[in-house]
């Protein structure tokens, strides 16, 4: 059986740049101790070995003309990390943060979050340190161009299936996609998060956002209560967490809170949601423009809104965003659950934190899996060239993210760790992944 701080130290090794990648490894290795514990016959050398070291990492120059004239040089990436359930399949990030590690550490959550949708897909990520927020339509197309003519040759239906993710919308998916058409001279499903008019699938954007709260839905009915009246805390202001809140209105919370990298807005009356979309998805504007329609919000500059009493948080911004004074600030006002809608928004002793006071936290690699589940079910509709409706993939939707909250429970319970969910997901969606590679052999 392999000893899980002698693989640690060598993958630390491997990577002693690499912050939020060690991370996400040592998050996931504090759970297969568990395994370690009751089952060590289900901890196999050769799969771990291989689990925490990407198949392939794909990294290169993205130069493209601005609107001056002048040439500009980003950084483009993939890492391809494992295909043993399926083709690879997870986002692309445009954001000036973008670095190989943070690549590497979304690629490996995403190994583990496909694994439980139950669909068949591998982990994968990719992004650029570009970053589209400025620029015009016509810098973000030729920056697209340009990534998509070296990805072109690493991606396809049956081997990598990108989708969106932060800095990368409905835009940029469809600048990428025309680019790669053109190129390959085909139109395949290639990419999700697709345009309507050209493959996309209904509910794919509202799908993080709805998903997380199914999720979290499901884990208050597990403990007899719901959405009903509870208030809810809630970070981001993009994709993923417009459409949390306007799933948590819609069982009936009260969202009083929204962020944006410069600071927060809290309304006590509740997140009116068509200002903040006008705000952000029209004008692509800052949350602090809330308060000139909305008097009766306050806006805190350079701040993140944990301070605010709550029943339920859900981080939806970025990673590492919640940190541990952030956790000992929600405990202190008495919330019951927090929920991830970003990957890895929580830091480690954070978790750590909430599980001692028992609030209940469930791991993005769980909750937040809505948007790849989505992904997996536009993947089925291009393969059969078929649009489904809203309602049948909104059902399909909520039937995976209960699924994965059941699996998640079960699993936490199988191990002797009821209620904690983070282990539930860790071991469940190892033992899947595990399964298949040993059973491929030495690849």
């Amino acid at each position: 059986m392999t000893d899980l701080k002698v693989l640690y130290e060598t993958v630390k090794k491997r990577n002693p740049n690499d912050a939020e990648f060690l991370q996400a490894v040592e998050e996931v290795f504090e759970s297969l101790n568990v395994i370690a514990d009751v089952h060590p016959e289900k901890l196999d050398d050769d799969v771990l070995y291989r689990l925490v070291e990407p198949e392939r990492q794909i990294i290169f120059r993205v130069p493209w003309i601005d609107d001056q004239g002048k040439m500009q040089v980003n950084r483009g990436f993939r890492v391809q990390f494992n295909s043993a359930i399926g083709p690879y399949k997870g986002g692309l990030r445009f954001h000036p943060s973008v670095n190989i590690s943070i690549i590497k550490f979304l690629g490996f959550e995403q190994v583990f979050k496909n694994s439980l949708t139950t669909l068949p897909m591998g982990g994968g990520k990719g992004g650029s340190d570009f970053d589209p927020k400025g620029k015009s339509d016509g810098e973000v197309m030729r920056f697209c161009q340009s990534f998509m003519t070296e990805l072109y040759r690493h991606i396809g239906a049956n081997t990598d299936v990108p989708a969106g993710d932060i800095g990368v919308g409905a835009r940029e998916i469809g600048y990428l996609f025309g680019q790669y058409k053109r190129i390959q001279n085909e139109f395949t499903g290639v990419l999700t998060g697709k345009g309507l008019s050209y493959g996309g699938s209904l509910v794919r954007t509202e799908a993080t956002g709805y998903g997380l709260c199914y999720f979290t839905e499901a884990m208050l009915k597990d403990k007899g209560t719901d959405f009903t009246d509870k208030t809810v805390v809630l970070s981001g202001s993009g994709n993923v967490a417009i459409y949390a809140c306007q799933k948590a209105q819609q069982l009936g919370a009260k969202v009083v809170t929204m962020s944006d990298s410069n600071g927060f807005i809290y309304d006590p009356n509740g997140i009116d949601l068509d200002t903040v979309k006008e705000i952000k998805e029209v004008r692509r504007g800052r949350i602090k423009e809330y308060v000139e329609k909305h008097p009766e919000a306050t806006y805190t500059e350079g701040a993140r809104p944990w301070a605010i009493p709550c029943d339920i948080a859900l981080p939806c911004a970025i990673q590492n965003e919640l940190g541990l004074d952030d956790a000992k600030e929600l405990v202190k006002n008495g919330v019951m659950a927090v929920c991830e809608g970003a990957n890895m928004p929580t830091t480690p002793d954070a978790i750590h934190y909430l599980l001692e006071n028992k609030v209940l936290y469930a791991p993005g690699k769980a909750s937040n899996a809505g948007g790849v589940a989505c992904s997996g079910l536009e993947m089925s509709q291009n393969a059969e060239h078929l649009s489904w409706t809203f309602e049948d993939v909104d059902k399909k939707l909520k039937d995976i993210m209960v699924s994965i909250f059941n699996t998640c429970r079960d699993t936490a319970k199988e191990y002797g760790h009821p209620d904690q969910y983070v282990v539930g997901a860790n071991i469940a969606g190892y033992l899947k992944v595990a399964e298949a590679m040993k059973a491929q052999g030495c690849v």
